[in-house]
């Protein structure tokens, strides 16, 4: 059986999000990615710990549901929705720009060696930037109020001032990291 490997088309995706949004809006439940790391922390004990995660948890299952549809889906997605054999469809010039602070393989493979091979991860240089990343993502998210996708997919559609703001502050950080942060990093 062969599927498709190309991305659903706007016309396709766009609804069937609107349509996620629309039943997690009908159940009184709001999206984010930010709330399932806060359900799995207060699962884990964070509460003894720290205040913030003392919620009942078992009233947030339906993140926990999110979190395996997202791993079910990447593992479907990435050994039956893939094809391994074709290329990554990058601008040239992005190629070029991320070759010349050393990321070589772009292009080639979804995620490049120099980012997140094992070996780099397990690096003194790859795990400090790990941590520092993971605590930053975590202070931002926890700053904001919520993470990109509840800001940029909940917080927009419902004409949300913050999620505005938080939105623009997130490209700002990501243009930050792109063009100045990173060629330091490699």
């Amino acid at each position: 059986m062969e599927f498709i490997t190309q991305p659903w088309a706007w016309y396709i995706a766009g609804p069937v999000i609107a349509l996620v949004m629309f039943l997690l809006f009908y159940f009184g439940e709001r999206f984010g990615v930010s709330s399932n790391l806060e359900t799995l922390c207060s699962i884990g004990g964070a509460g003894k710990f720290v205040d913030y995660f003392k919620i009942d948890w078992k009233e947030n299952t339906w993140n926990l549901i999110f979190v395996l549809g997202a791993i079910a889906g990447g593992f479907i997605s990435t050994y039956w929705l893939s094809s391994s054999t074709e290329a990554v469809a990058i601008n040239p010039q992005t190629v070029q720009d991320l070759a010349d602070i050393g990321i070589l393989n772009a292009g080639t493979t979804y995620l490049p060696d120099e980012i997140f091979s094992i070996d780099t991860m397990l690096s003194l240089k790859g795990f400090l930037i790990l941590i520092i990343a993971g605590i930053m993502v975590g202070f931002g998210a926890r700053w904001a109020g919520g993470c990109t996708s509840g800001h940029a997919i909940v917080g927009l559609s419902n004409l949300e001032l913050p999620s505005l703001i938080s939105v623009i502050g997130f490209f700002i950080g990501g243009l930050v990291m792109t063009w100045f942060i990173l060629p330091l990093l490699f």
